[in-house]
């Protein structure tokens, strides 16, 4: 497909840029302070973590609220775009696609399916996100002596059952963070470096056209380049 910048606006590059740094800092600074492999920087460490924690949640917050502002495409290879929200809710493009994608990712099917912009594995991966890192938010908060004693955090640190297993719960949470990533690199990757390309340096890639309204491929946009990828359209050219 064409990777067009619709798919991926520019506020919504800079945010995710803004999550993969936050993330790469609360992992390496969240493993120090559970095992210090050397001594000097245990402060500067837990500084940076709850500053890069905060700075995680508010970025989230901000991009749930871009999505009900900001217009994206629905699906790869147009430029056509609809409110971002509803790319991360079931579309026509993802109906009885479950499986689909599934055995695609596991590569019991060859075919790459078309789709929205998301798969539907990938759009209930992404929906849990924001809940795991207000979780994780809320965990962490519950941890840091300067909030630990207000009521709500309070409240959960006894609920959770204290704070050695409200800390247990908080280091689980890095691992499926860190797991989350693997995936999602993968998943992303899977059929080659172009969408790396596009929400990463805003750059656009030629591809195969895609119409939202029929769901259906129509064309070729070789961005002024021939095409890749068979004969179908110089044969439709005449060529």
């Amino acid at each position: 497909m064409a990777h067009y910048r619709e798919a991926h606006p520019l506020p919504f590059v800079v945010t995710h840029w803004v999550n993969l740094i936050a993330m790469i800092f609360l992992i390496c600074t969240g493993f120090y302070i559970h095992y210090p492999l050397f001594g000097g920087v245990m402060s500067i460490a837990r500084g940076l973590h709850i500053f890069f924690g905060i700075v995680l949640i508010l970025n989230c917050l901000v991009r749930v609220i871009l999505a009900f502002f900001i217009k994206s495409a629905p699906a790869p290879g147009t430029r056509e775009t609809v409110l971002d929200v509803k790319t991360w809710l079931p579309q026509r493009d993802n109906r009885h696609q479950l499986w689909a994608w599934i055995s695609y990712y596991l590569f019991l099917r060859r075919e790459h399916p078309i789709a929205a912009k998301l798969g539907v594995p990938q759009k209930i991966v992404y929906l849990l996100i924001p809940v795991l890192i207000l979780f994780t938010g809320y965990t962490g908060f519950c941890l840091w002596g300067t909030t630990a004693g207000m009521p709500i955090f309070a409240a959960g640190l006894d609920f959770l059952g204290g704070p050695m297993k409200v800390r247990i719960l908080h280091y689980f949470m890095m691992w499926v963070f860190l797991g989350f990533m693997c995936i999602h690199v993968y998943l992303s990757l899977i059929e080659g470096v172009s969408p790396a390309k596009l929400i990463f340096f805003w750059k656009e890639t030629p591809g195969l056209v895609y119409d939202p309204e029929t769901m259906n491929i129509v064309g070729f946009d070789g961005m002024g380049e021939e095409p890749d990828c068979g004969e179908t359209f110089k044969e439709e050219r005449g060529e």
